[in-house]
C-alpha cells in the first residue's frame, strides 16, 4: 500500500510538541506513583505489612478513581474551549500538584502523598479526552494511524521508563530529595514543551456546561451508544484495558513464583511486553497503508489468544530449585526461556495492532463536535473494565487458579469476546479477510485517495479487470464503499460474505432480472442519499483483452437520478493475475505469479452535470496509463 515514514510526524510542529507533552505527563505519573509506592512497601518503619498492602491497593484505587467522577466533566472542557490553552492548564495544574508531592516528601507525609495521588489521576483525567481529540485537528485523515501509533508506542515507554526511575531514585540516598526534583522539573518541562502545540480550535464552543458528572457520564455514554460502530470499538478498547491490565498485574509474582526470576527478570519481560506493543503500534501505520485499516483489529485479536495460550504451555510446570533467584542472565539461559521472551513480545505487538486502528476509528467515526465526550465516556469505560479486571483476578486465583492457569483463562476469554464483537460488527471480520487477501497476494501501491470525501455522497467508477478488483478497492479506502455487483458473484462462499458485510448491491440485466436491476438503483439511490459512496465498475463485465471497455449508460442513469460527484479510480498491474482473462477462464490456471506489484491511481472528482460514460472512461482510462 501507500509507503509513508513513520518518523515524518515527529518532525512537525503539528504533532511532536503535544507528543512530548503527553509523553512527559505519563511519564510523570508513574515515576510518582511507583516512588510512592515503594516508599510505603519499603521504606516506611512506621508502616507494617498489613497497613502497607492497605495503602498500596489504596494508591491503586485513588489514582483510577477520577476517571470515574470526573471523565465527563473533562471531556465537556475539551469540547467548550481552545486545546492547546485547555492543555496548558492542565499543565500548570500538574506543576502544582507536584510541588504538592515534593512538600509531602519533605514533610514524610503519607496522607498528602496520597492526596497528590489523587490529584494526578485527575490531572490524567483531564488531560485523556483532549489526548485524542486533538490529533483529527491537526493531522490529515492518512495520519491518523501513524499519530495513534506513536501516541501508543510513547505511552507504554513513559509508563516503563517512569516505573524503572521512580524506583531507581527513591531508593538512593536521600531519595525523597531526588523524586521530588524530578518530579517538579518534569512537569515543568511538560509546560514548555506545551507552549509549542498549534492552536486547534474548540469543536463546541457553545456547549452548556453540566456540572452534575453522573448525569452528564450517562448521557455521553447514550450518545457514544448511538453510533454503534463506535461504541463497539469502545468496548474493544477496554476489553484491551482489562486484558493488559491482568497480564501487567501478574507479571511480578508469575515471574517470582512461576519462572523464579529476580526484579531484573521483571524489569525485562516488563520492557519486552512495551516494546512489543510500541513495534506492533508502528507497525501499524506500514501494515495499513497509511488508513484505519480495521483488519488488523481481528489479526491482534487472533495473535493475542494464540500467544497467550502458548504462554502458558511454555511456562515450566515447577521453578528452578534453588533458594536464590534468577538475575537476567541466568533466567535467559534456562531451557524455553526464549520461547516466553517471545510470547511476551508477541502478545505486545499484537496488542498494539488491535488498539491502534480502534482508537483511530473512533476519531473518523465520531461527530467532531462531540469527539472529546466520546473519549472522555471511552476513558469511564475504561476504568470500570480495569477495575473489574482487579475484582475477576482476585476471585479466580482465589478459587484455586495458579498464575499461568489465569493468564490461560484471559487468553481464552479474549477468544470469545473477541467473536462476540465481530459477530456484532461484521465489517471488523470483514477487512481482516480483504486484508489478508489482498496483502498476500499482491505489492499495493495507491495514490489520489485524498480526492475521495471524508463526507458526503459520490460514486466512484473504476476499470474492471479481475475478480479481487473491488476487494482491492474496498481495501484501500477510508471510507465504505458500497459496491453495485453482478448477483451471481454473492453465491460464492467468501466472496458472498465479505460483499454482504460491505453492503454490496446485487445487479443483473434487465433481460436477465428486471426486478434485480430496479432494486439495485432504488438502493444505490436511497444510498446516496443517506451520504454514502457506491462503487460501480460501469464496463458491467471482467475485460477480455486488458483494455478498458464501452461504459454502460448506467452510470449516467445514476447521477441523474441523485446528481452527486464522481470519482474516476485505474486499477493498474491485475491483468495476467489469477483473478484475470488473460489466459483464458478466470481461475482456471495455475497461477503464473505472486505478490506481484498493482496500483490504485484516483482522480479528482468530476461534477455530476459532466458526468457521461464517454467523458469518464477517458479519465478512467488516462488515470491507468499504459500499465494494464
Amino acid at each position: 500500500m501507500a509507503t509513508g515514514n513513520e518518523f515524518t510526524l515527529l518532525r512537525q510542529r503539528r504533532f511532536l510538541p503535544f507528543f512530548l507533552t503527553q509523553f512527559l505527563g505519563a511519564f510523570n505519573d508513574n515515576v510518582f506513583k511507583n516512588a510512592l509506592i515503594i516508599l510505603i512497601a519499603f521504606q516506611m518503619a512506621n508502616v507494617d505489612a498489613a497497613r502497607s498492602n492497605f495503602l498500596i491497593n489504596l494508591c491503586a484505587g485513588l489514582f483510577v478513581l477520577p476517571f470515574f467522577l470526573f471523565s465527563a466533566s473533562a471531556g465537556q472542557l475539551s469540547d467548550k474551549f481552545e486545546k492547546s490553552r485547555y492543555i496548558r492548564w492542565v499543565k500548570l495544574l500538574e506543576i502544582a500538584i507536584m510541588i504538592g508531592a515534593a512538600v509531602g516528601f519533605m514533610l514524610n507525609s503519607v496522607a498528602l502523598l496520597i492526596a497528590m495521588l489523587f490529584m494526578m489521576g485527575c490531572h490524567s483525567t483531564l488531560f485523556g479526552p483532549v489526548k485524542y481529540s486533538i490529533m483529527p485537528q491537526h493531522l490529515k485523515p492518512e495520519e491518523l494511524v501513524g499519530g495513534n501509533a506513536w501516541v501508543e508506542m510513547g505511552t507504554n515507554l513513559a509508563i516503563l521508563l517512569g516505573t524503572i526511575l521512580g524506583g531507581v531514585l527513591i531508593a538512593w540516598p536521600q531519595g525523597h530529595m531526588w523524586v521530588s526534583g524530578a518530579v517538579i522539573m518534569i512537569a515543568v518541562l511538560g509546560y514548555l514543551v506545551s507552549r509549542a502545540i498549534p492552536q486547534a480550535p474548540p469543536a463546541a464552543p457553545d456547549l452548556r456546561f453540566n456540572w452534575n458528572p453522573v448525569s452528564e457520564a450517562w448521557r455521553i455514554l447514550r450518545f457514544t451508544y448511538g453510533n454503534f460502530t463506535v461504541f463497539q470499538s469502545v468496548l474493544g478498547i477496554s476489553w484491551f484495558w482489562f486484558l493488559g491490565s491482568v497480564y501487567l498485574a501478574q507479571l511480578p509474582n508469575f515471574t517470582r513464583l512461576t519462572l523464579g526470576g529476580g526484579e531484573h527478570v521483571v524489569t525485562l519481560l516488563l520492557t519486552l511486553f512495551a516494546v512489543g506493543i510500541g513495534t506492533g503500534s508502528l507497525l501499524c501505520e506500514r501494515m495499513s497503508g497509511r488508513q484505519v485499516e480495521l483488519g488488523l483489529v481481528p489479526f491482534g485479536s487472533i495473535g493475542l489468544t494464540l500467544f497467550g495460550v502458548d504462554l502458558f504451555f511454555a511456562t515450566p510446570a515447577a521453578p528452578p530449585a534453588g533458594s536464590e533467584l534468577l538475575g537476567m542472565l541466568a533466567f535467559l539461559s534456562q531451557p524455553g526461556s526464549w520461547r516466553i521472551v517471545l510470547d511476551v513480545v508477541a502478545i505486545g505487538m499484537f496488542g498494539g495492532f488491535f488498539i491502534v486502528p480502534l482508537y483511530a476509528l473512533v476519531q473518523q467515526r465520531s461527530e467532531p463536535s462531540h469527539l472529546s465526550r466520546v473519549i472522555a465516556g471511552n476513558n469511564i469505560l475504561n476504568a470500570v473494565f480495569m477495575v473489574a479486571a482487579a475484582v475477576i483476578a482476585i476471585i479466580l486465583l482465589d478459587l484455586g487458579l495458579s498464575i499461568p492457569q489465569l493468564l490461560l483463562a484471559m487468553a481464552i476469554l479474549n477468544a470469545a469476546v473477541a467473536a462476540y464483537i465481530f459477530s456484532l460488527v461484521p465489517e471488523f471480520l470483514m477487512r481482516f479477510m480483504v486484508w489478508i487477501l489482498v496483502n498476500i497476494g499482491y505489492r499495493l501501491k495507491t495514490r489520489g485517495l485524498d480526492h475521495i470525501p471524508d463526507q458526503g455522497p459520490a460514486v466512484v467508477v473504476c476499470n474492471h479487470i479481475s475478480y479481487m478488483d473491488a476487494l482491492v478497492v474496498i481495501g484501500c479506502c477510508r471510507r465504505p464503499i458500497r459496491f453495485v455487483m453482478d448477483y451471481q458473484i454473492f453465491k460464492v462462499p467468501v466472496l458472498n460474505f465479505v460483499f454482504r458485510t460491505a453492503g454490496a448491491i446485487p445487479i443483473a440485466s434487465a433481460r436477465e432480472k428486471p426486478e434485480i436491476l430496479k432494486q439495485a438503483y432504488d438502493r444505490v439511490a436511497r444510498y446516496l442519499e443517506e451520504g454514502e459512496v457506491v462503487g460501480i465498475f460501469p464496463e458491467g463485465r471482467l475485460t477480455e483483452d486488458g483494455e478498458i471497455g464501452p461504459f454502460k449508460a448506467g452510470i449516467e442513469h445514476i447521477v441523474q437520478r441523485t446528481p452527486v460527484p464522481v470519482i474516476p479510480m485505474a486499477l493498474r498491474g491485475m491483468w495476467g493475475s489469477f483473478f484475470s482473462r488473460r489466459y483464458g477462464k478466470a481461475m482456471s490456471h495455475l497461477p503464473r505469479r505472486f505478490w506481484s506489484r498493482i496500483e490504485l491511481a484516483v482522480g479528482e472528482p468530476t461534477p455530476p452535470e459532466q458526468a457521461t460514460s464517454a467523458l469518464l472512461r477517458e479519465r478512467v482510462r488516462a488515470l491507468r496509463g499504459d500499465w494494464q
